[in-house]
């Protein structure tokens, strides 16, 4: 009798043998596995700010395939993690959760890009490979175990308020990036965290992860959320001078009214999703501006 294991019986794919090519049966489902748009939004955000801070072109594409390589293997450790999770919510939407891929395929992955993600990051420079890979260390951190605490929200802190620094490091002179782009990258990511929990808010108490935005509640995490974004677009229109030019003052206003709908709004509104696609659209103008504070004298920063 073989033993009784995560993966099932040896053909549970949702395929039978030989009715579908490698592609259909293995790469589709890696590849939705591996969390494919914000996987794909920080590996994009990477490279449009090393542009802006000035890394030649074989700098920012060892860069660019470190935070890749990174991004896939934090996404395929956090669906092998959640697994049973998924399975008892009924997450037909997951390859793993409906059986498309076996545990020990997607295990595998997500450790043979974390090996991939090493020696790509310390191509970089070991000041700034280092801190790549403590980035990487902290999202496995949050996977593994404190998505489940109150402190769920430092990985995400920690994580992508230390990615200008990634960058900057890898510059000549390995210099540090100003502390209005690491406290703007941080309050991001810190809102993206608390927006990002908010339409499975309710699965994850039932699956038993109690991070800080479950404990806090739906109501207060879109505060938080749109809070934490705004005050990140204030900290970059005023960070670069000191003073907030015309179109800073342009994003401030337009974020403001966005903010306002996430804390204001009513729940039941547009579905109750408005609150959440507003915070959405804070986040997508606040790393646009982010890019381009790369570019201001203050950005390309200074040893």
């Amino acid at each position: 009798m073989p033993a009784t294991t995560d993966e099932g019986p040896q053909h549970r794919t949702g395929y039978p043998p030989g009715a579908a090519t490698v592609e259909t049966r293995l790469l589709v489902p890696l590849l939705k596995a591996s969390h494919p748009v914000p996987a794909a939004a920080v590996t994009g955000l990477t490279a449009l700010l090393a542009v802006a801070l000035g890394l030649g072109a074989a700098a920012g594409l060892k860069a660019v395939a470190a935070v890749a390589a990174g991004q896939l293997s934090v996404g395929w450790c956090n669906d092998r993690v959640d697994l049973r999770r998924d399975r008892a919510a009924g997450r037909r939407d997951k390859p793993l959760a409906a059986g498309t891929l076996r545990p020990g395929v997607v295990g595998t992955a997500a450790l043979v890009a974390l090996s991939a993600c090493v020696p790509l990051s310390l191509a970089c420079g070991l000041p700034a490979g280092s801190v790549h890979l403590g980035c990487v260390a902290a999202a496995w951190a949050y996977n593994l175990w404190l998505k489940r605490t109150v402190l769920s929200w430092l990985p995400y802190t920690l994580a992508f308020g230390l990615l200008p620094a990634f960058l900057t490091l890898a510059l000549p002179g390995r210099p540090w990036p100003p502390w209005w782009l690491t406290a703007a990258a941080a309050l991001l990511a810190t809102g993206a965290h608390f927006a990002n929990v908010l339409p499975d808010i309710e699965d994850d108490l039932a699956g038993g992860v109690r991070g800080l935005p479950q404990r806090l509640g739906r109501r207060a995490s879109q505060a938080c959320a749109a809070v934490t974004v705004f005050a990140s677009c204030v900290v970059l229109a005023v960070g670069p001078t000191g003073s907030v030019p015309p179109t800073g003052a342009v994003l401030i206003g337009a974020t403001l009214v966005l903010c306002l709908i996430s804390v204001a709004g009513p729940p039941a509104l547009a579905g109750g999703r408005l609150p959440f696609v507003a915070i959405m659209a804070m986040a997508g103008a606040d790393a646009v501006l982010l890019v381009l504070a790369g570019t201001h004298p203050v950005g390309q920063v200074r040893p």
